[in-house]
């Protein structure tokens, strides 16, 4: 099962699924819900946070909660 914090920097994928996690409905709020698209923009020096293009924001998070994105694809950004 292919997770957010997985996806290679540069690549997109779709969100397929998130799993139930006290960050859920956060993650909803953000508008990671099923079919959005995201890509991979950066890593902070430490690895951790990942910063992601959601819907033409820039929004960092956490692995712990990448972790929790079920994703299909990995489509490489054009």
């Amino acid at each position: 099962m292919n997770t957010l914090d997985k996806l290679p920097i540069g690549m997109s994928a779709y969100v397929k699924a998130i799993k139930s996690s006290n960050q859920t409905r956060r993650l909803l709020d953000l508008g990671l819900v099923k079919g959005t698209i995201v890509t991979a923009l950066q890593k902070s020096p430490c690895g951790d946070p990942i910063a992601y293009d959601i819907r033409g924001a820039v929004i960092a998070l956490r692995k712990e909660d990448a972790r929790q994105i079920i994703i299909s694809g990995g489509l490489p950004n054009e």
